[in-house]
């Protein structure tokens, strides 16, 4: 029972996206072509659940960021009041060996705590792009399409050198209404309905 239910929700949401394309000219094209372009740059930058983990992230980097601010302050403190004692004194020397462990853990702290985060993000980008083309996949195989190739529909900047090369040497030259872009993005917010930032218009 609970398949047919689940399978009763994934045809309604791909019947959906399939009025979505019929009404939409990004998309228009897809199915009668058996082709499409799909900007996954674009999707990233307004996929709701993979925002809102992204910001969830900034909290947790704060944290990080407060945490080392505490202990390069007591560092800063022993260095101080080692001012207060002569050099040679075994009360200066104590000191001293105390704010070199204190420095070697600090950069320990800093390294492990910088690889645990960009390990955690790294992950999150993986997990995310996984659900993107599981997307892509389910949503071409339900429309008969043959074929989506990946497009930047993002317009080059002429001020900007890199941006004007990869707009030359960008795969996709030409499509005709065949971005299947914004219902693949309608489809992934559909399902992180919980994440309530919202995405920005696509440009045509």
């Amino acid at each position: 029972m609970k398949t047919l239910i689940a399978a009763a929700t994934v045809a309604l949401a791909f019947s959906f996206a399939a009025d979505a394309t019929a009404q939409s000219p990004a998309g228009a094209n897809a199915k009668k072509y058996g082709i499409a372009v799909v900007d996954i740059s674009y999707i990233f930058k307004n996929h709701a659940g993979f925002l809102a983990k992204m910001e969830g992230m900034k909290g947790e980097v704060q944290g990080i960021e407060k945490q080392l601010e505490a202990e390069r302050q007591k560092i800063v403190g022993m260095e101080e009041q080692k001012t207060r004692f002569k050099p040679g004194t075994p009360e200066f020397s104590q000191l001293d060996d105390k704010i070199a462990t204190s420095k070697a853990s600090f950069q320990l702290n800093m390294q492990r705590m910088r690889k645990g985060f960009l390990e955690k993000e790294a992950k999150v980008y993986y997990e995310t792009y996984q659900e993107v083309n599981q997307m892509i996949e389910n949503y071409a195989k339900y429309q008969g399409l043959g074929l989506v190739l990946r497009f930047n529909g993002e317009p080059a900047d002429p001020a900007q050198r890199e941006a004007v090369l990869r707009d030359i040497n960008k795969p996709v030259q030409y499509q005709n209404s065949i971005d299947i872009t914004p219902d693949v993005l309608a489809l992934l917010n559909r399902n992180n309905a919980n994440a309530t930032r919202p995405g920005a218009p696509r440009p045509q």
